[in-house]
C-alpha cells in the first residue's frame, strides 16, 4: 500500500512540475487551474500520510529557473508562495481573533523594486523565488510606476505587474490573425515584462500595483500593514485594493470582493489575507515553502454538471484544428454557457471525453468556461482524419509533449484567409481597415480571389458600404489605406507573399543581395540562394519552390500592375560595415529599439544575427559585465563586447550625445 502511494506521489510531482514549468517558464497552459489544484491537494495529503516528500516536489520548491535572455540576480530575501484555502470559514478561523488586511490576489507577474536616493534603481522578476531576471529598463515604461519618489533611503517593495482586461482586448483587437491573438492577460503581461526591447513593453500598457513593503529604514509604521500601504501611496505607488477585516466582518467583505470580480478590470485569481500587526506576523516565522503571516484565498469554482453533446473541430488560419466541447447549456457565474475550448488533443485524451458523457464545467477565474472533470470517461471521441473546412487529410503533430491536430492542405480556405491577413499586415503592405473578419466576408462575397483584387475593391463600394461594420467613412478610410499601400518597397512585398520561413529580416537580406531586382530574385536557383549569408538551404528551397509555381508567379505579375516599388539608392562608399556580423542584445540608450540599430547596421552593409559565433565581429551589449549566455559565449570565443556608445564611436556612426 505504501509503495503504491509513493508511486502516485512520483507521478503527481512529475505532472505538476511539467504543468508549472509550462505555465511559468513558457507561458503555455497544459493543465487547467482546477485540475492543478486538485492534483496538488492530493499530493499534500499523500505526503502527510506517507511522510515522504520528494526533493523536487512542488510543495517544497517554488517556481522554475528564469530564462537566460535577461541578467539574473539573487533576491535579498526569498519570495515564498502562499498557503491557500478555498474555504471562507477556514479563512476566518485563520485570523485567530487578530485584525488583518484582505486584498486582491492579482494575476500577472510579481516584481521586486528597489529605490535608492529617491530613484528607481532596480527591478527584478520573481523568477524561482530565489533568483529572478533584471528588467529595470522595462519597469521604467510601466504606465503608473513612479521613477522618482520623495523617500531617499533604500526602499524595497513587491508588487504585481498586470495588463488590464480592457487593454488586453484592445491589443488583441489590433491583431488580425486569430491564431496570433494572445490567450490571456497574464501570458501577455509575462511576455511584455520580460522583453529585451523595452519599446515593446511600453506599448503594452503594463501597470504595477504594490502589495508588500519589504524595507524602508528609519520609517515608523506603528506596527501597521495599513500604515505601510499608506506610506507607499504617499510615494506615488498604486497599491492593491485592500480592506481592513476582523472575524466579525471578513465574510461580508469576501462577498463584496466576489461581487466586484465580474466587472473588475484587473486580472485576479483570488484574495490575500495578511495580519495587520507587522511584528505579530514576523513572530510566526515561515515553513519551508510558506510565510505564516499571510494566506491566499482562491474562489471555490462554481461547478455545474452537464452532458457533452459534441466536439466541434475549429480550423484556424495556421492549419491548427482545435477541439471545442459543446454541451447542454448551464448557468455559471450569472451567464449561460454551452461551449468550452479543450485546447488540444493531449487534453482531450486526458479527459477521456465521449459524446453523452456527464461532465462538470466551471469558469476559470470566474471568466473562461472550462471542463473540470469527466464523470463518465467513455473516451469515444474520434479524432477527425480530414479537415472540417477543406476535407483534406489531417495529421497529429507533437511538440513539447503536447499533441495538436493540423490540416495538411496548403490550399485550405482557412489558411487562405491567413495569407491575406499577413499580406495586409503592418510589416507587409500595411493596409488598415482589413481585419481578418473583414477579409473573410469579402472572400465569401467573391470580391477577393488573388492579392491584386485588394486593389480593385473600389468596384464594390455599394455593397461594402452596406456590410455590417462598414459605412461611407470606414469604406473611404480603407480605400485611402489601399491607395497609400500602392507605393511600397520590395522587402515588404516579399515578406507579404508569405513564403515559408521568409520573415522581415530574410526579405531584406534577399532584396539587398539582388540589388532590389525582383526578376533576378525570381530566376535565382537554390544553390545561389543557399550561398547568401543568413539564408541557407531550407529557406532557399522554400523560396525557389514558391517562385517556380506558375500560379504564384501569375499573382505577382498581376500585383505589379498596381504597385510602385521603391528602389533604395545604395551608396557603395557608405558600406563601411560590409562583410561584418554583429549581435545586439539588451536595452539601448541611443536607439528606441534594437530594430532601429539593426537598420543602421544593415544600411552600412553589415549583418545582424541572433547568436554569437566565431564569425561575429562584436557583441553589442550595454551591460558588458552581464553573465548572460551571449556574454559568456562572446568571452569564450574572444569576440569583443562593446557598449552601444563604444560601438558607435568605433565604427564612426553619428549619434546624439
Amino acid at each position: 500500500m505504501q509503495s503504491s502511494k509513493i508511486d502516485r506521489i512520483k507521478y503527481l510531482v512529475e505532472q505538476l512540475n511539467a504543468a508549472s514549468e509550462s505555465y511559468y517558464a513558457k507561458d503555455r497552459e497544459i493543465m487547467s487551474n482546477y485540475e492543478y489544484d486538485k492534483l496538488y491537494d492530493e499530493l499534500v495529503e499523500l505526503e502527510k500520510e506517507t511522510g515522504v516528500t520528494l526533493a523536487n516536489s512542488p510543495t517544497v520548491n517554488v517556481g522554475y529557473e528564469a530564462v537566460d535572455e535577461l541578467p539574473k540576480e539573487r533576491h535579498e530575501s526569498p519570495m515564498l508562495s502562499l498557503g491557500k484555502t478555498k474555504s471562507r470559514e477556514e479563512l476566518r478561523e485563520w485570523l485567530q481573533g487578530n485584525p488583518a488586511i484582505l486584498s486582491w490576489k492579482l494575476d500577472g507577474l510579481t516584481i521586486v523594486l528597489t529605490y535608492r536616493e529617491g530613484k528607481l534603481a532596480k527591478a527584478v522578476t520573481r523568477g524561482n523565488g530565489e533568483i529572478g531576471e533584471v528588467i529595470t529598463n522595462n519597469a521604467r515604461t510601466f504606465k503608473n510606476l513612479p521613477l522618482n519618489i520623495s523617500y531617499t533611503g533604500e526602499l524595497i517593495l513587491r508588487g504585481e505587474a498586470v495588463i488590464t482586461y480592457s487593454d488586453f482586448e484592445k491589443i488583441n483587437g489590433e491583431i488580425a490573425d486569430a491564431e496570433a491573438k494572445y490567450k490571456n492577460p497574464r501570458n501577455l503581461c509575462s511576455g511584455s515584462v520580460r522583453q529585451l526591447n523595452n519599446e515593446i513593453t511600453a506599448k503594452r500598457n503594463v501597470r504595477f500595483y504594490a502589495f508588500t513593503l519589504v524595507k524602508a529604514d528609519d520609517v515608523d509604521f506603528h506596527d501597521s500593514k495599513e500604515a505601510q500601504f499608506a506610506f507607499l501611496q504617499e510615494q506615488g505607488f498604486a497599491v492593491v485594493e485592500h480592506v481592513a477585516v476582523t472575524e466579525e466582518n471578513i465574510l461580508s467583505v469576501i462577498e463584496d470582493f466576489e461581487h466586484k470580480i465580474e466587472h473588475y478590470d484587473i486580472p485576479s485569481d483570488g484574495l490575500v489575507l495578511t495580519y495587520e500587526s507587522i511584528s505579530y506576523g514576523q513572530s510566526l516565522g515561515r515553513t519551508a515553502k510558506f510565510p505564516r503571516d499571510s494566506i491566499a484565498f482562491k474562489w471555490a469554482d462554481e461547478l455545474r454538471e452537464t452532458t457533452l453533446k459534441e466536439i466541434e473541430w475549429s480550423a484556424s488560419r495556421t492549419g491548427l484544428i482545435n477541439p471545442v466541447a459543446i454541451f447542454e447549456p448551464v448557468e455559471l457565474e450569472g451567464t449561460t454557457v454551452s461551449r468550452a475550448s479543450v485546447h488540444n488533443i493531449s487534453i482531450l485524451r486526458s479527459l477521456r471525453l465521449g459524446i453523452g458523457d456527464h461532465i462538470t464545467v466551471y469558469k476559470a477565474n470566474m471568466i473562461i468556461p472550462q471542463i473540470a472533470e469527466n464523470l463518465t470517461g467513455s473516451d469515444n471521441v474520434e479524432i477527425p482524419k480530414v479537415c472540417p473546412v477543406c476535407g483534406q487529410p489531417t495529421e497529429i503533430r507533437q511538440m513539447n509533449e503536447v499533441q495538436t491536430l493540423y490540416c495538411t492542405n496548403e490550399k485550405c480556405p482557412a489558411k487562405e484567409i491567413k495569407a491575406y491577413t499577413l499580406f495586409v499586415s503592418r510589416d507587409a503592405l500595411n493596409i488598415d481597415g482589413l481585419s481578418e473578419a473583414t477579409l473573410e466576408k469579402m472572400i465569401d462575397q467573391g470580391f477577393i480571389h488573388e492579392y491584386a483584387d485588394l486593389f480593385r475593391l473600389d468596384r464594390y463600394k455599394e455593397v461594402i458600404t452596406q456590410m455590417e461594420g462598414f459605412g461611407e467613412k470606414s469604406y473611404q478610410n480603407m480605400i485611402d489605406s489601399i491607395e497609400a499601400a500602392r507605393h511600397t518597397t520590395l522587402p515588404r512585398l516579399i515578406y507579404g507573399l508569405g513564403i515559408a520561413g521568409i520573415g522581415v529580416a530574410n526579405a531584406k537580406v534577399l532584396c539587398r543581395y539582388f540589388d532590389y531586382d525582383l526578376e533576378k530574385m525570381q530566376s535565382a536557383d537554390t544553390e545561389t540562394l543557399s550561398a547568401i549569408p543568413g539564408v541557407g538551404e531550407v529557406l532557399a528551397g522554400a523560396f525557389t519552390e514558391y517562385m517556380s509555381d506558375a500560379e504564384n508567379l501569375e499573382q505577382i505579375e498581376h500585383l505589379k500592375q498596381f504597385l510602385t516599388i521603391e528602389t533604395p539608392k545604395v551608396d557603395e562608399n557608405a558600406q563601411t560595415l560590409s562583410g561584418m556580423s554583429f549581435v545586439v542584445t539588451g536595452s539601448l540608450n541611443h536607439y528606441a529599439s534594437r530594430n532601429d540599430l539593426k537598420e543602421v547596421i544593415e544600411e552600412r552593409g553589415g549583418k545582424v544575427t541572433g547568436s554569437v559565433t566565431g564569425k561575429t565581429t562584436c557583441l553589442i551589449n550595454n551591460d558588458i559585465t552581464s553573465t548572460s549566455s551571449k556574454n559568456k559565449k562572446a568571452k569564450e570565443l574572444q569576440v569583443p563586447i562593446l557598449t552601444e556608445e563604444d560601438f558607435l564611436k568605433t565604427y564612426n556612426i553619428p549619434y546624439e550625445e
